[in-house]
């Protein structure tokens, strides 16, 4: 069975930035309070009436190709991770098609939130080992900044979202010593309501009502400490996980690029790892908590400068909203 292996990646956020002292005028907070809770300097917010989720993707996706030497045209399919699509219905996947001229080609779309990237590179890796697509573009992007609670009841989660797309082109490994070596996916839906957004759904007379809006529960709601106490466990399990399917050590991987959920939760897992500084890559400082965005921003990042070379093992990890989390282990 042939590997699969990342051809090009790219990324794309927002104009606008938002800074800590900008959120102080909004809420109750301080750059201090969010440095030392979050990690987060700044962040980028989308524009209403000039940026959409699919421009987003779409910039993101050019850079990929452009990266991977392909065109639109070389694209078998589409693998579209989001949970803040432009519209209710369709997904987000056949809108990106349209705007990029794909030939009509399948898309499926993805709402893993947090570990949403990471399902939608499982899913495109299982499609090119079995040889049923050579190219596939996988995205991870979000628009969460609408889903705020800008106020001082909602500042814990509001400090900490943001918006930003990233785009990986997959497609078949010439080399048996390049591609992704294994991919591990698990959800505990029990949990569902500590990380969530209740509103609008369809198992209400109305999908959205006065009533909603005037009750906040239209905007995201996090139980931080929940959310602190279980990514710590999961991102040890998960990465160790990879580790032992593929008979490595922890010592083996030359980049470990975590779900940007906290810098607290990416350093006490660097702790946990035993890994320097070199051998993680945090963006949290500047791009906030883009949910399925933050791995292949962060990757695509990574890659512009340099932290990131040919026969590198990549460990790419992360939690979040289901509770859902996965990793991937790959040779670069």
């Amino acid at each position: 069975m042939r590997k699969s292996k990342i051809l090009g990646v790219g990324h794309y956020v927002p104009e606008r930035v938002v800074t800590n002292e900008e959120l102080s005028q909004m809420m109750d907070t301080s750059n201090e309070w969010i440095v030392e809770r979050t990690g987060i300097q700044s962040r980028h917010w989308f524009t209403p009436g000039i940026d959409t989720l699919t421009s987003l993707s779409k910039k993101a996706t050019e850079m990929a190709l452009e990266r991977a030497n392909l065109t639109a045209k070389d694209i078998d399919f589409i693998v579209f991770a989001t949970i803040t699509p432009d519209y209710f219905i369709p997904g987000n996947g056949v809108l990106l098609q349209r705007e990029l001229g794909f030939d009509n080609i399948g898309a499926l779309d993805i709402r893993n939130a947090c570990s949403g990237f990471i399902y939608a590179l499982s899913v495109a890796d299982q499609f090119i080992k079995t040889g049923m697509y050579d190219r596939i573009l996988v995205v991870g992007a979000e628009i969460q900044s609408s889903a705020l609670d800008k106020s001082d009841e909602g500042r814990s989660s509001s400090v900490i979202f943001a918006d930003g797309a990233g785009a990986v082109v997959l497609g078949p490994s010439s080399s048996d010593q390049s591609g992704i070596l294994s991919t591990h996916l698990h959800s505990q839906g029990e949990y569902a309501e500590e990380l969530y957004c209740k509103d609008p759904g369809s198992s209400r007379e109305v999908r959205l009502s006065p009533e909603m809006l005037e009750s906040g529960s239209t905007f995201l709601k996090m139980n931080g400490n929940a959310v602190f106490k279980h990514a710590v466990l999961r991102f040890m399990e998960v990465i160790q996980e990879a580790l032992d399917h593929n008979q490595l050590e922890q010592s083996a991987i030359d980049l470990l690029i975590p779900h940007q959920a906290n810098l607290r939760i990416s350093q006490y897992i660097q702790q946990k790892l035993g890994l320097p500084n070199e051998k993680v890559f945090n963006n949290i400082m500047h791009m906030g908590n883009t949910t399925a965005a933050t791995i292949p921003i962060a990757l695509s990042e990574a890659r512009e400068q340099g932290k990131i070379k040919e026969g590198d093992l990549i460990c790419l990890a992360a939690f979040g909203s289901g509770f859902t989390w996965a990793s991937a282990l790959l040779h670069w």
